[in-house]
């Protein structure tokens, strides 16, 4: 029993197993036991510290002193790094979309691209929309106005649906400041400004393919019509204020329908001002006041912020709303965070498990070995865990855990490393299907049995991840 308790904690074949039976134990807590994914994580990688050896001061400190305890530094480090990050992104897209922006960007899209190009509209307005909003907050935004697109042109709905969803899926899995894109800068510490660089490079191809080009051919080969009884998402206004419950909650940003091009700036205020600082510290002297000014307001919080106050002043009190409502708007979008910031923690402290074990470094030499590339070996990774338990996010975070010590080794620039990421983000997002919540969303607002969700959305999803990953490893291999 010794010599097996050994050969497992100082082999790199050891090392290997304990690595893929941790990693079944938390699939099995996840779909089996069906723990949240936050116990789940935290479960496992305590487990996996017991397992493999680890002092218990260092897996959770003493009496006395546990700051520098995996278990703290592993919450701390990921929290200290997203945690306001997607609490003002989340503050930003309540605020864009109380705002009607989602209706003035469709009005204008459609007129644009008229009614034959009503589903490229479709796709854009996800594209453009899904940057500040969440995943399933902009479908259940955008639905109502995918019915009334599909009513004017008596198609499919489908043929409208696939390229919005397209849209949303890409800026939700690639782009800052949604939370597996955040996450992934600090895990492999890389700046968020490549990230968002090569998230449009990567993600932009798949969209087309995915959203435009399948969702064209497959919307007029799968026909869902609009059901008869459907009725708008949001609640409608029982009198003049707009204010349906007396919360405030509706009543703030629905006055005046705000223009297309504050919209749009409102949403490039942030990625100009954290791309700014990135390439300007590419491009100044380190010691330059233009980097100093840069950086202070290219730091993704800052940037952030500056932006939430734009979007209040301008979306808000300009158009006669009080602090007080928009205190109500803020309160209530950030009550969905709690548990993604624990998943993310909870993630990171089991990478951080990993690394502190030795299986990176097992991991490293096991694919040398086998010659394999580091981005194709956190794309499968990414690809397994995502099939497996369904979320996103927890196989993001985890791939990205048991990555990130390869990334360190090797001393990639930060282009690199972005795009180590995006192939991370690529396999997060294959083959959704039956354990994948948003999976029955779709299926839900999209009128669309569990078979033709099955052809359309999965296989949407699936075209995504390879097209993106295939550009990502592409560059990956010029660079």
């Amino acid at each position: 029993m010794g010599a097996t308790i050994d050969w497992l904690r100082t082999t790199t074949p050891g090392l290997l197993v304990l690595c893929g039976l941790a990693i079944a134990v938390l699939l099995i807590a996840i779909i089996k036991v069906k723990l949240e994914p936050f116990v789940a994580l935290l479960l496992t990688g305590l487990l996996l510290a017991l397992a493999a050896g680890l002092p218990i001061a260092q897996i959770v400190g003493t009496p006395l002193k546990a700051g520098e305890s995996l278990l703290e530094t592993g919450f701390g480090g990921i929290l200290g790094h997203i945690a306001v990050i997607i609490g003002l992104g989340t503050v930003l897209g309540a605020i864009l979309e109380r705002s009607g922006g989602a209706d003035v960007l469709t009005d204008k899209l459609l007129k644009m691209f008229g009614e034959k190009g009503a589903p490229v509209a479709m796709g854009l307005l996800g594209l453009i929309f899904g940057i500040p909003v969440f995943f399933d907050i902009g479908i259940f935004v955008l639905a109502p106005l995918i019915y009334v697109a599909a009513k004017r042109g008596g198609r499919s709905l489908v043929l409208y649906a696939m390229p919005m969803l397209a849209g949303l899926s890409m800026t939700h899995a690639f782009l800052p400041p949604h939370p597996g894109p955040v996450a992934l800068g600090g895990l492999l510490g890389v700046s968020l400004g490549w990230l968002i660089v090569m998230g449009f490079v990567c993600g932009i191809p798949g969209f087309i393919a995915a959203g435009i080009v399948w969702g064209s051919y497959i919307g007029k080969r799968v026909m869902v019509s609009v059901p008869e009884e459907f009725v708008p998402l949001e609640p409608e206004p029982s009198d003049d204020s707009g204010d349906p419950d007396g919360s405030g909650a509706t009543a703030v940003l629905t006055k005046s329908p705000p223009s297309v091009a504050l919209i749009g700036a409102i949403i490039a205020i942030p990625l100009v001002l954290i791309l700014g600082a990135t390439f300007g510290y590419q491009l100044l002297d380190k010691d330059s006041a233009l980097l100093q000014v840069l950086t202070f307001f290219g730091t993704p919080a800052v940037a952030l912020l500056i932006t939430v106050l734009v979007a209040f002043y301008l979306l808000g009190i300009r158009r006669g709303s009080t602090v007080q409502e928009l205190s109500t708007i803020t309160a209530e979008s950030l009550k969905p965070v709690g548990m993604v910031l624990l998943v993310v923690g909870a993630g990171a402290f089991f990478g951080k498990v990993i690394s502190a074990t030795g299986i990176g470094s097992a991991l490293a030499d096991t694919m040398s070995a086998a010659g394999l590339p580091i981005i194709v070996l956190a794309y499968l990774i990414s690809c397994g865990l995502r099939i497996a338990q369904g979320s996103a996010t927890v196989a993001i975070v985890t791939t990205g855990g048991i990555v990130a010590p390869l990334v360190a080794e090797q001393g990639y620039s930060q282009m690199s490393i972005a795009l180590i990421a995006m192939a991370i983000a690529a396999g997060s997002i294959i083959l959704s299907h039956v354990n994948d919540g948003g999976f029955w969303i779709i299926a839900k607002y999209f009128n669309m049995t569990v078979k033709q969700t099955l052809q359309t959305w999965t296989v949407l999803e699936t075209i995504l991840s390879v097209v993106s990953f295939a550009v990502a490893a592409l560059l990956f291999s010029i660079v």
